[in-house]
């Protein structure tokens, strides 16, 4: 199952009052680096479903979003605890980077 894409829209719904932790990928479609970290976070999601909420926002149809959390280079992935940034990693992270984010927050 794919990470689900979320919007300006729907953002405060889908990550902010999340009770799971929320990992969010802000991406854009031409960007090779995204491009690696997309099938690697879809696996993660699917191995998590239940524990940890991961999802995609595209940086160019949600400038605000990227501007509101400080996106400055893509892919830039961070995590979302009770609606709050707890972690960030900048650039590809790879699957034991982001597997490590995922574990940090399920202690």
């Amino acid at each position: 199952m794919p990470a689900n894409h979320v919007s300006s829209a729907t953002f405060q719904q889908e990550v902010l009052e999340e009770k799971l932790p929320v990992l969010v990928d802000f991406f854009a479609t031409w960007c090779g680096p995204c491009k690696m970290a997309g099938p690697v976070l879809d696996t993660l999601a699917d191995e998590f479903a239940g524990k940890v909420k991961i999802v995609k926002v595209d940086v160019d149809e949600n400038g605000d979003l990227a501007q509101q959390y400080q996106v400055m280079s893509i892919p830039s992935v961070k995590m979302f605890v009770n609606g709050q940034v707890t972690d960030t990693k900048v650039g590809y992270g790879g699957e034991q980077g982001y597997r490590a984010m995922i574990q940090a927050v399920l202690k």
